[in-house]
């Protein structure tokens, strides 16, 4: 599904959500930014605009992007991303301890395992490293008659104009509709590696960032 919408991809996450995507990575990096990471992964990179972005705010950072499309990852290195890795989030081929931070945007819901991927993710980053994910989460309840109406009946017929993949974007409707947000995401998080797991919400919480420090107590 995602190889099939990859030409069009980028034109319609910007279409679709009206263009505040860019101001939610904008966030994102700049808490990356804080943390002072220098090997960043970026896990379901998709086509690279958030590994971009930490790219372009920290020049000297290594970051890697990893995504099981290998469509996906054509279009980011087509961007200027010149790291990649085709892979699996669930088995990850890097050591353990590899990076300095994990970043996941819009992915983490689409994995099979959330525990389990949440538990490599640990895995693969070093002692007092960090996790950023930043993904879809059903609105405030005063947002929420409109949003549901929007994302269940206007976006998948707005996105079959822009990809030609209806089924792909009544796909991502439900999956949002599924994906555990606020206290539960952070409880998954802190069960599965990391610590002090806290959420933020953007935009009447259409999106939340969860950002975390890894477990101690993780083996």
């Amino acid at each position: 599904m995602f190889d099939g919408i990859a030409p069009r991809y980028d034109l319609a996450n910007h279409l679709l959500s009206g263009g505040v995507d860019f101001y939610w990575r904008w966030r994102a990096t700049g808490t990356v930014e804080r943390w002072g990471a220098r090997r960043i992964l970026d896990l379901a990179t998709g086509s690279g605009d958030l590994a971009l972005a930490i790219q372009r705010r920290m020049p000297q950072a290594e970051v890697t992007g990893a995504d099981f499309s290998t469509e996906m990852l054509a279009r980011a290195r087509a961007k200027g991303l010149t790291r990649t890795t085709a892979a699996d989030a669930l088995a990850l081929p890097f050591e353990d301890g590899s990076f300095d931070c994990v970043t996941v945007a819009f992915g983490l819901r689409n994995m099979s395992d959330w525990a389990a991927a949440i538990r490599e993710m640990a895995r693969v980053v070093r002692e007092g490293g960090h996790l950023l994910v930043l993904d879809f989460s059903v609105p405030v309840p005063l947002l929420r008659p409109a949003y549901r109406v929007y994302l269940h009946r206007c976006l998948p017929a707005l996105a079959s104009l822009v990809t030609g993949r209806r089924d792909a974007y009544e796909y991502l409707a439900a999956s949002i509709e599924e994906f555990p947000s606020g206290g539960t995401m952070t409880r998954l998080i802190d069960a599965n590696g990391f610590a002090s797991a806290r959420a933020t919400p953007f935009t009447g919480g259409i999106a939340t960032m969860y950002t975390a420090e890894k477990s101690k107590a993780f083996v």
